[in-house]
């Protein structure tokens, strides 16, 4: 099969379209010939690289994909050849307590795929029955795609951990990413206020197209926490959704006393200063989260199949270019999500 293999951290140069051994179906897996992938920001961490990374070399990049089911290897489940699936990248064991009481994003030997295991850059994946969800035959590949990994990440935050509620109002810092614009639909989907805050007309155009209420365009350097007291009558927020880190000081400031600021990541640097007296002062909770539950994949993939909620997709490239796709993620430009077209 055709595959985007990395051998080695460094830049997108060192991404190689080239031929892999199809993988081999274990019991419990089926085999689905990918027909998109979709790219995240974990991918370009992946690439370059961190202390304590331990890859399994030519490790293959990639948590989303979508596809058709060509072989399965147990007959206990409902998923027969031929099925359309999109891929749940939050990979649980199955087996530990967590598991068992269906909080696998906790699994005691979690996996993400693309990140410690092979993933979806390729044209075919091994994959246990219990990650695929079926989508309708006539379900757009890369629709499916670019849905999976953020709206099952942004539910998960706002829903289960936020318990975000209608009427609330929720600030999300950051307009144009994949979390970012699945995370403004899932709350107005909720009946919440959504204010965004981005760094160009673009990219608040597009949240704006998503269902922003109000967006505001901050400046380099700007205290942007006094242009949402401003646009909340100096109320300020019941929720922050900030998966940047370095803004966390000025979320604190935005949020209302007993507010609670939501993060799945830290795009910028996992290591900044904050100043505690905003959090015991005004009451405020800091509620962390990685991708969801199997549960909340099936839920939110039924709104995306039925179009109640909608992944907001950047630009499309053919697999053998992920190089060129990986640049424009880095650029910071891209307006949604960026997905791999991969041939068959």
């Amino acid at each position: 099969m055709k595959a985007i293999l990395l051998s080695t951290h460094g830049g997108p140069k060192v991404l190689q379209y080239t031929d892999f051994p199809e993988p081999d179906l274990q019991p419990g897996q089926a085999l689905v010939k990918l027909h998109a992938a979709a790219l995240n920001h974990m991918d370009l961490f992946v690439r370059a690289g961190w202390p304590g990374l331990k890859l399994d070399y030519p490790h293959i990049l990639g948590a989303d994909g979508a596809g058709e089911i060509v072989n399965i290897g147990d007959s206990s489940t409902e998923l027969i050849a031929g099925d359309h699936v999109v891929i749940n990248a939050n990979i649980g064991c199955g087996q530990c307590d967590y598991c068992l009481e269906g909080k696998d994003n906790l699994c005691r030997t979690w996996h993400l795929l693309g990140e410690t295991m092979r993933g979806t850059y390729a044209q075919y994946i091994a994959i246990h029955n219990r990650q695929l969800f079926k989508i309708p035959d006539d379900f757009s590949y890369g629709m499916a795609a670019a849905a999976g990994l953020v709206f099952h990440t942004a539910w998960h935050s706002l829903v289960k951990r936020g318990n975000l509620q209608a009427g609330e109002t929720v600030l999300i810092v950051g307009a144009s990413g994949g979390v970012n614009t699945a995370c403004v639909q899932v709350a107005k989907f909720l009946g919440s206020r959504v204010l965004v805050v981005g760094s160009s007309q673009k990219k608040l155009d597009l949240a704006k197209s998503l269902g922003a209420d109000m967006v505001i365009l901050r400046q380099p350097g700007e205290d942007w926490s006094k242009l949402v007291f401003q646009a909340t009558e100096r109320q300020g927020v019941d929720v922050v959704v900030d998966n940047v880190g370095t803004t966390f000081p000025l979320s604190f400031r935005t949020l209302k006393k007993g507010g609670r600021l939501l993060t799945v990541g830290n795009t910028a640097s996992p290591k900044f200063e904050i100043d505690n007296r905003y959090i015991f002062s005004k009451h405020l909770s800091i509620l962390g989260s990685s991708m969801g539950t199997i549960k909340d994949f099936e839920e939110v993939m039924n709104l995306v199949i039925q179009s109640k909620l909608t992944p907001a997709i950047s630009r499309t490239f053919d697999l053998e270019n992920a190089s060129q796709a990986h640049k424009h993620l880095e650029s910071g430009q891209n307006l949604g999500k960026v997905v791999l077209t991969i041939p068959d």
